[in-house]
């Protein structure tokens, strides 16, 4: 006879539903082709599910607040004996590196605390999605980007750790630490794109509520990074290669307690992707030119009853500009003078051949966005 393992449905807790990559995740696994499945999918998100969420995918919502250490035992830890799977893809932000590492080592402990504090809990396997700060530091604590010496690119995944606080080496000790019991995969990806209004860094979503402002306003749609990012190598990871690979190494013995990078598997640069955008949204496109010095963060920042307009105008998903945005994210990473691009050589080498182009996958998402109605 089969262990029970091999013959019970699996039941996947997906942490942070919500955001691009949960989306994502949710399409996935419900997929009649959805590896290890047919799956039960759970979801957690700290509000209610917006109107343009797949709902009917779910099985069941969770609203939770897994800070909360109370809250997260009284309401997982009676489902510990149904999840089998958690796939992490939440995270809380906050300026301050060390702040990343408490929110968000607390949050994930509580919920593995939860589901395997019980003697009946089935939790098996957890991914823990991640990203290139792995290999750059903390480029977003103001205190530290003036000190980081980033690894050379391409990153490959057994380049040591920087001698810096980084709140992925807390996620991924705390996995470590539970081993014994279970098993883990690390998924680092590149920037993200994909469809939600929920996620810290959507810079696809940033870049089109800048391109409709500047169409709206007849302003000239200008690059908002650096010569170098503009002429060098750079690349991505869309929400459904990385919702792949993590299902891909959930059940996948070779890929157990592995850590890979994850993006397309292509190349680009930022003045190709330009020509895209401007193809996307209609809008004129502008050379970069050194002369004109341009601040994103500076020009955006009173544009939000711009953006109420338009919303307002073409009867879209009702969003603030200051929650879909992330223009002082967006600003620090284009730029860096460094070719972002990761190793995807270990990846294909265990298994996993998931590709994405992503020339043709940004008219996508934004053909997604706008049948959501977020977009125009």
């Amino acid at each position: 006879m089969e262990p029970e393992a091999n013959t019970r449905q699996p039941v996947a807790l997906i942490v942070g539903v919500t955001g691009m990559v949960g989306v994502a995740f949710t399409e996935a696994l419900k997929k009649p082709t959805a590896l290890g499945g047919p799956w039960t999918v759970y979801g957690v998100s700290r509000r209610p599910l917006p109107t343009w969420f797949p709902s009917s995918l779910l099985n069941k919502h969770i609203m939770l607040d897994t800070l909360n250490q109370q809250q997260t035992l009284k309401i997982l830890a009676p489902l510990a004996s149904q999840i089998t799977h958690v796939f992490w893809v939440a995270i809380q932000v906050s300026e301050s590196e060390e702040s990343n590492i408490s929110l968000n080592s607390t949050m994930l402990s509580n919920v593995l605390n939860a589901l395997t504090s019980s003697p009946n809990s089935k939790l098996s396997h957890v991914t823990l999605q991640t990203g290139t700060q792995q290999y750059l530091g903390p480029i977003h604590d103001p205190t530290l980007l003036t000190q980081l010496v980033p690894r050379d690119s391409p990153f490959i995944e057994d380049y040591p750790r920087l001698p810096f606080p980084n709140f992925y080496y807390a996620l991924e000790d705390i996995l470590a630490s539970y081993s014994r019991s279970l098993t883990y995969s690390i998924h680092r990806a590149s920037i993200i794109i994909g469809s939600s209004t929920r996620s810290y860094y959507n810079s696809l979503l940033t870049l089109a509520v800048y391109a409709l402002v500047c169409k709206h306003q007849n302003y000239p749609f200008r690059y908002v990074g650096n010569r170098y990012s503009w002429e060098h190598f750079w690349d991505v990871s869309d929400a459904r290669v990385l919702a792949e690979q993590q299902l891909w190494a959930s059940v996948t013995d070779k890929a157990k307690n592995e850590a890979f990078n994850c993006t397309n598997g292509d190349v680009f640069t930022w003045k190709m992707i330009w020509r895209v955008l401007c193809d996307v949204f209609d809008v004129e496109f502008v050379p970069f030119d050194e002369k004109v010095k341009f601040d994103v963060v500076e020009f955006m920042k009173d544009k939000g009853e711009v953006w109420d307009r338009i919303v307002e105008e073409n009867g879209l998903y009702k969003t603030k500009m200051e929650e879909i945005t992330c223009f002082g994210a967006l600003d620090t990473v284009l730029k860096l003078e460094i070719q972002h691009v990761c190793s995807m050589n270990k990846s294909r080498e265990f298994g996993f051949h998931g590709y994405a182009n992503t020339l043709k996958s940004i008219p996508e998402w934004v053909q997604r966005l706008r049948k959501m109605k977020i977009l125009p």
